[in-house]
């Protein structure tokens, strides 16, 4: 939660070059994971950056007995958890700690999405679905908390939550970490941002519009882990 308290943390020049590398690595993933959401609405009609939709979804379809969307929903399911364990198998901490797994996770995750991309282009939805949430899974998985903040970067129910928590703390005057709030709101614009991003791409390049999201990916891993490696 927002209101975790903050631990002691290294000097003040170290936290303040992390905080800096974590404004854009998160804002960079959110981006990165509404792009591919957008995409994949475009493409097929349903979300894989989140489960909520696709549960939701699978209890309205069970409830009127329509099956035909069955087996994409509980593909982008399985997908979006496979991704979430693979995560797990390689990163073993939940608290936001330098290591080449996280270079290594990125670079399976732009895989993920260049396979999904080539699927799409054959004309295997199903399987492009599953494989665009497993690497959204893979992702949101990478870290779940940094110095006491719950940290998600392929949905926002979380960070609008925490935002609207920080806020009214604001109001009744209680303390608060600014870079925290300023952080969620960061995340908040990059997810939207991707999307706006996505819709344009996927207007111009249909489904293909995913191997935009892959090379992203396997930048990011490409500039990670050489820097992580001179550093361990």
């Amino acid at each position: 939660m927002p209101y975790t308290p903050l631990p002691a943390h290294g000097t003040a020049g170290q936290d303040d070059a992390a905080t800096m590398v974590l404004f854009l690595v998160a804002g960079l993933l959110a981006a990165l994971a509404g792009y591919v959401n957008a995409v994949m609405l475009s493409y097929a009609g349903l979300p894989v950056s989140h489960m909520s939709g696709p549960a939701t979804l699978l209890g309205i379809d069970l409830g009127h007995l329509e099956l035909h969307r069955l087996l994409l929903l509980l593909g982008i399911m399985s997908g979006f958890l496979l991704g979430a364990m693979a995560s797990g198998l390689m990163i073993s901490s939940t608290v936001l700690r330098p290591g080449r797994s996280y270079g290594v996770a990125l670079l399976i995750e732009g895989g993920l999405l260049g396979l999904a991309s080539l699927s799409a282009t054959f004309g295997h939805m199903p399987l492009s679905l599953m494989l665009a949430a497993m690497a959204c899974g893979l992702q949101n998985a990478l870290a779940a908390s940094y110095r006491g903040l719950t940290l998600r970067t392929t949905h926002v129910t979380g960070i609008v939550t925490d935002i609207g928590v920080l806020l009214a703390h604001r109001l009744r005057r209680k303390q608060i970490k600014t870079w925290k709030l300023l952080l969620l709101v960061f995340i908040l614009v990059g997810f939207i941002a991707g999307g706006f991003g996505g819709v344009l791409a996927f207007m111009r390049w249909g489904a293909q519009a995913l191997n935009l999201s892959a090379a992203l990916c396997l930048l990011i891993a490409v500039v990670y882990l050489p820097r992580q490696a001179k550093s361990e």
